[in-house]
C-alpha cells in the first residue's frame, strides 16, 4: 500500500526543504507518493506540483492583494486534492498565511497535518499560535528556542534541527571555486538579492548601484549572484547597468558564496545559509510603504536578520527599508574587505551561530516523525477493511 503526503511549499527556501525531506522520505518508503505546491527542486524528484510554488511567491500586502485571484485558484486545487487523493499527512513548509488555510481544510476532512518549519510567530503576529494550536497535529520546529513557544499553547511541538546545517557545504578551497565559476583570482563580492520578482526589483537596483560604488573604490573587485530557480536570467539582467559586469550563476549558490570574501544579502533564509558558509555579509531588506506600516504594528524583535536572530545579538549589519541605500551598503562592503579585524571578527561570530545550528539531519529527523503519521493511516486503512462483513449466504 503506498502511502500519498501533499506538501505545500510555496516558495524558493520551501521548495529546497521540501526537496530535502522528498529524500529522506524516499530513503525510508521508495513507495511514497508526492503531491501539492512546490518548485523546480521537487519536481525533479517525482513530485506531482498542482501548482508551481513560483506563481505563489508573494511578499507584503500589495503583492498578496495582486496575486489573490491566483492564490485563490491554487488554494481550490488543494481543496480538491484533499477530496480525490485523500492524503494520509499534510505536510506544511513556512508559507503561513496560505497554509494556515489549507491546514483548517485538511482538519476539515481529519487529515492530520505536520508543520514543518515553522511561521515565525517569535517574530510577529503571535497570537497566530493559538490558531496553529487548532488546526495542526504536530510542529516540527528548526530553532530550539521555538520549543517553548509552541508548548506553553499545548502545541503538540518537536525540534528535529535546521534543514539547511546538513545542506549548506562546499568542500572547494575559495580558488578551486572562482575556477569552477569561470571567474579571476580577486576579492568577490556576492548579491543575492531574493527569490521573488518583486523581492528582486525593489533589492537587486540598491544593490547594482552599490556595486558600482565599490568598484570605484576598488577597481579589481568582481561580483557573482547566485540565482535562485524562482527568478529568469533576463529578469536579473534588466537591472544591470552596462558599466558594471556581474557573474549570474545557478544551481552553484555554495560555489559561489565558497568564493566570495562579502556578500550582500536580502533579509531571509539565504542569510543563514551565507552564515553557515562563513561569509562576512550585510542584510538589506525594504517593504513596499503599506507593508512597512504595517510591519511595524505587529513586529516584535529588533533584528531582521537569522544570523543576528540565533546569535541573539547584532552580529551583522541590517539596512533595512530607510537605511538602506547604496552609499550605506557600499560603506559597510568595503569595511569588510579592507579592515582585516572587521571581517575577522565577523567570521567568528559566524562560526558561532553556525555551532549553535550544529550539524544535524533536520530531513531525516523530520521524514521519521511524518512516517509515523502515513504508517498510523495504512494501519487505520486495514483495520476498516478487515472489518468489512461478507453478505450472509442463503444457501
Amino acid at each position: 500500500m503506498s502511502g500519498n503526503i501533499l506538501i505545500v511549499a510555496g516558495e524558493a527556501s520551501g521548495d529546497l526543504h521540501g526537496s530535502n525531506l522528498i529524500k529522506s522520505l524516499k530513503e525510508i518508503d521508495q513507495s511514497l507518493v508526492f503531491c501539492g505546491v512546490g518548485g523546480e527542486k521537487m519536481k525533479s524528484l517525482g513530485f506531482d506540483a498542482i501548482e508551481d510554488a513560483r506563481e505563489l511567491a508573494v511578499v507584503g500586502i500589495s503583492e498578496v492583494i495582486r496575486k489573490l485571484g491566483r492564490l485563490y485558484a491554487a488554494f481550490n486545487k488543494l481543496k480538491k486534492a484533499l477530496d480525490e487523493r485523500r492524503p494520509d499527512v499534510v505536510v506544511l513548509i513556512d508559507y503561513p498565511d496560505f497554509n494556515l488555510h489549507v491546514a483548517k481544510e485538511a482538519k476539515k476532512r481529519k487529515i492530520p497535518v505536520i508543520y514543518y518549519i515553522s511561521p515565525q510567530v517569535w517574530a510577529w503576529r503571535r497570537g497566530r499560535v493559538k490558531k496553529i494550536a487548532r488546526l495542526i497535529d504536530k510542529m516540527l520546529v528548526v530553532f530550539p528556542f521555538e520549543v517553548d513557544i509552541y508548548k506553553k499553547m499545548g502545541v503538540d511541538v518537536e525540534y528535529v534541527g535546521h534543514p539547511l546545517s546538513a545542506a549548506v557545504s562546499c568542500r572547494l578551497s575559495k580558488g578551486d571555486a572562482l575556477a569552477e565559476l569561470g571567474m579571476v583570482q580577486c576579492q568577490t563580492v556576492a548579491l543575492l538579492p531574493g527569490s521573488r520578482r518583486q523581492e528582486v526589483a525593489r533589492l537587486f537596483p540598491v544593490m547594482i548601484s552599490a556595486a558600482s560604488v565599490i568598484k570605484k573604490e576598488m577597481p579589481d573587485v568582481q561580483f557573482v549572484l547566485p540565482a535562485a530557480d524562482t527568478i529568469e536570467d533576463n529578469f536579473i539582467k534588466s537591472f544591470i547597468h552596462d558599466n558594471i559586469q556581474i557573474r549570474i550563476v545557478r544551481g552553484k549558490c555554495y560555489e559561489a558564496l565558497r568564493a566570495s570574501d562579502a556578500a550582500i544579502v536580502a533579509s531571509g533564509t539565504a542569510t543563514l545559509e551565507t552564515a553557515l558558509m562563513e561569509v562576512p555579509m550585510v542584510i538589506v531588506y525594504k517593504l513596499s510603504f503599506l507593508t512597512a506600516i504595517f510591519g511595524r504594528l505587529f513586529v516584535h524583535i529588533d533584528d531582521v536578520g537569522l544570523p543576528n536572530i540565533v546569535a541573539g545579538r547584532r552580529i551583522v549589519p541590517e539596512l533595512i527599508q530607510k537605511e538602506a541605500t547604496p552609499s550605506a551598503l557600499a560603506e559597510n562592503i568595503l569595511r569588510i574587505l579592507k579592515d582585516r579585524d572587521t571581517r575577522e571578527k565577523m567570521v567568528y561570530e559566524l562560526k558561532e551561530v553556525k555551532n549553535k545550528i550544529g550539524k544535524v539531519d533536520a530531513s531525516r529527523n523530520a521524514a521519521e516523525k511524518i512516517m509515523h503519521y502515513v504508517r498510523s493511516r495504512r494501519i487505520e486503512a486495514v483495520g476498516k477493511t478487515s472489518n468489512l462483513q461478507l453478505p450472509t449466504s442463503n444457501f
